[in-house]
C-alpha cells in the first residue's frame, strides 16, 4: 500500500490547520474521531479527515428513540 506523504499531517500540523491546540487534536485521535497511521513510531493523521471534520455537540450522543406502542382500550 503506497501512501502519498502530502496526504498525511503530524498532530502539530493538523492543529495549525484547524486553528486549535495540539491537545484538541490528540483528544480527537484518542476518541477515534480521525484516522491515524503510525510510521516509524510517529503518529500521522490523514489530511482529508482533518479538512472534512465537523464539530458535534459535546457530551454523549443521543440514542435512537423507539416508537411507543399505543394500546387501545375497549
Amino acid at each position: 500500500m503506497k501512501i502519498d506523504p502530502d496526504e498525511l499531517l503530524t498532530v502539530g500540523e493538523a492543529a495549525e490547520l484547524r486553528g486549535v491546540t495540539h491537545q484538541s487534536i490528540s483528544y480527537l485521535v484518542k476518541m477515534g474521531r480521525v484516522r491515524t497511521i503510525a510510521i516509524r513510531g510517529r503518529t500521522y493523521i490523514y489530511r482529508k479527515d482533518i479538512e472534512e471534520f465537523t464539530r458535534s455537540k459535546p457530551g454523549p450522543q443521543p440514542k435512537a428513540t423507539a416508537k411507543k406502542r399505543v394500546r387501545k382500550s375497549l
